[in-house]
């Protein structure tokens, strides 16, 4: 069965490049031997060094030699000049399976997918036949562009040709339809190979991590029988994107312990990530010492997270620490800095970060300017908000999103400018989620205000039926102006939804063990000196002048 294509194939340069003219021959020098030309070829680091090359290999008929080509158009490809190696391949008159599973390779890994899928289907169409490196080349490529039917369509011809118990188009096969949305078809594929190497178990393990499906690719995982560092950074790395914190961590000291292996930048990636949701300061300490001694440092997507971390954990010092060491910073380096301020309640310091990153002439995006209008939001600076909103549209051309309009709210409703927070929620061009309706609701509650708080209420219950919060938000407004039974028509409301009350948690990490309390939970056996403490500490408060205002303590259902 000989695929459809219905992807046409960009327009590309015919020469984008042309090499050098070739130079009069020298009767003294000969010209260098097949195998200089393939050493050269691989130590080339620029186009120039290639070009070059390529003005060696036409003069003397050396251009139909598919190996010696193949090796060209992979070097242009690997340098990230895709253009100049289908020029190269373009241009040979009789290229072989090799030369066409090259350029298939170099058009996949530069992210033209679709080039890619054409030229696997032009190997059939001048007579010759894929073999074992075409498929898992297109596979990718199919997986990238997510059809799932065409990538069926390659699996049939897999079975036909005889290369279905090969390892690696196995592998590639499964990777296509997990990516694809096939992940039954992949557990199919899976469960029908009986040898089946620790890459082949490392693919289905993060098909179903890429899904959310963490219970069955945990049981894989305990099922595997061996297990190398990305089988453990997988796993962690699927806990710390779903929250699942607690889970991250012990499965990393897990894989220090039982298996000795040496986590690597991924999987520190991924813990710092359950450090910074979890308050996990000791781990991230230890993790940052770990990253001084093996060298890391120069790492400036894990020196960005340590940062992270350390903010999210309230070490803004230790953030800035490691900020102002960093030699070589990025734009998500300012915008993490800018936001651990913000998140600390130090919206000055935020927008002082803000102006020496545009000192140094670097360019902000849409993630920095929503940490410049949280930091905004903080210090209740609502003028400078809507400038710096301004300034984004207008200065930089970023075109604001859902996002942004959700922090002007914030900004709005804190400000107690509510009015013109509901204004901007009519006008701004997107539905408003419930992210933006939330801030509604919440500052509707800080300022009493019961129609809008009603308003954000009706569109919270459509868009997220079943969250507690929102009701007992809107409850509270009602019982700090004793409209009781307009309070226990809610109560009665959220009953006839089946709406149940989730007690509120947190957690923190002491000596490596993560404590974890909910409300109306006395089970914890430090808790008569945790309440010892608060007491205390709200004693050193009312003798600072502090005088707490009581109007917004939340009302109990029960």
């Amino acid at each position: 069965m000989r695929l459809r294509h219905h992807l046409p194939l960009r327009s590309l340069p015919s020469s984008p490049l042309p090499p050098p003219s070739p130079a009069k021959k020298n009767p003294i020098h000969s010209p260098p031997p097949l195998h200089h030309l393939l050493s050269l070829l691989s130590r080339s680091s620029t186009l120039p060094h290639l070009a070059q090359i390529h003005g060696h290999i036409l003069p003397r008929g050396l251009d139909r030699d598919n190996l010696l080509l193949g090796k060209l158009v992979h070097g242009a490809s690997l340098l990230g000049f895709v253009d100049y190696a289908f020029s190269i391949f373009k241009h040979q008159e009789d290229p072989d399976t090799y030369l066409h599973n090259t350029m298939i390779r170099g058009l996949s890994q530069n992210g033209s997918s679709k080039d890619a899928i054409f030229i696997f289907n032009s190997i059939q169409v001048v007579g010759l036949r894929p073999d074992t490196y075409s498929f898992p080349f297109v596979l990718k490529a199919i997986a990238h562009l997510g059809m799932l039917e065409l990538g069926r369509e390659v699996h049939s011809q897999v079975i036909r040709i005889g290369l279905g118990s090969d390892i690696h188009i196995s592998s590639g096969l499964i990777h296509m339809y997990c990516n694809c949305g096939g992940i039954d078809d992949a557990r199919q594929l899976f469960d029908g190979i009986i040898q089946r190497d620790v890459v082949l178990w490392n693919v289905m393990i993060a098909g179903y991590a890429k899904v959310g499906d963490l219970d069955k690719a945990r049981e894989l995982f305990d099922r595997m029988p061996e297990r190398n560092v990305v089988s453990w950074t997988t796993m962690i790395g699927g806990y710390a994107r779903l929250k699942l914190s607690d889970e991250a961590i012990a499965l990393f000291r897990k894989m220090q312990v039982e298996d000795g292996i040496e986590p690597d930048e991924i999987s520190l990636l991924a813990v710092l990530s359950a450090c910074s949701d979890l308050g996990a300061l000791d781990l991230g300490e230890w993790i940052h010492s770990l990253i001084n001694k093996r060298g890391l440092y120069k790492t400036v997507p894990l020196m960005n997270a340590l940062m992270d971390m350390y903010a999210k954990c309230g070490d803004i010092a230790r953030a800035l620490e490691v900020f102002e060491k960093m030699k070589n910073r990025s734009v998500v380096t300012w915008s993490t800095m800018i936001a651990g301020f913000a998140l600390n309640g130090l919206g000055v310091e935020a927008l002082e970060v803000f102006h020496r990153m545009e000192r140094e002439n670097v360019e902000p995006n849409d993630v920095t300017f929503l940490a410049i209008l949280s930091a905004c939001s903080h210090i209740g600076k609502t003028n400078l908000g809507h400038r710096y909103f301004d300034c984004m549209k207008s200065r930089y051309r970023i075109k604001p999103k859902i996002e942004h309009y959700g922090c002007m709210v914030d900004l709005l409703g804190r400000a107690g400018c509510l009015k013109e927070a509901y204004d901007l929620v009519q006008n701004m061009p997107f539905e408003a989620n419930e992210a933006i309706w939330g801030a509604l609701l919440a500052a509707s509650r800080i300022y009493g205000d019961v129609g809008l708080g009603e308003k954000a209420l009706v569109h919270l219950i459509e868009l997220e039926p079943h969250n507690s919060g929102n009701y007992i938000l809107l409850s509270n407004i009602y019982a700090a102006q004793e409209r009781w039974d307009d309070v226990r028509k809610l109560r009665k409301l959220m009953k006839d939804r089946g709406v149940k009350t989730m007690p509120g948690a947190s957690s923190i990490e002491l000596d490596g063990a993560v404590h974890e309390f909910t409300s109306r939970d006395g089970s914890h056996p430090c808790l008569n000196r945790i309440f010892e403490v608060l007491c205390d500490i709200s004693r050193h408060l009312r003798m600072a002048g502090y005088v707490p205002n009581i109007c917004g303590v939340p009302f109990d259902f029960e």
